[in-house]
């Protein structure tokens, strides 16, 4: 964590990390993140994440700007924070990819 970061300050910030780190069935993820966040929102974050991982594997802004439909300055921060944040994107992008070969095949 970044110590001039504002966000994780509160005890309720603490626990909504916490709580999403506890939750380990996706189900129960989805509709957590269903009720607390809207359907446009998760969109979006669904895209900022589609974007650092396009990002990282060196697709253009022009690509990943007509895939994700977020904005070029969008993109542009979401570079900025692989780049010189604090790994946030790197870490999940890390998991994500190691996790993928995990994935259960979908059912009927």
């Amino acid at each position: 964590m970044n110590s001039t970061d504002k966000a994780w300050t509160t005890n309720a910030s603490m626990q909504l990390a916490r709580t999403i780190t506890d939750i380990t069935d996706i189900q129960v993820m989805q509709d957590f993140l269903r009720d607390v966040m809207t359907e446009k929102e998760i969109i979006e974050i669904s895209m900022r994440l589609e974007a650092a991982r396009m990002l990282s594997k060196g697709y253009k802004y022009k690509e990943i700007i007509s895939k994700t439909k977020l904005s070029s300055r969008t993109v542009a921060r979401i570079s900025e924070w692989l780049q010189n944040g604090t790994n946030g994107y790197s870490e999940v992008l890390s998991q994500v990819n190691n996790h993928h070969d995990h994935i259960p095949p979908a059912r009927d």
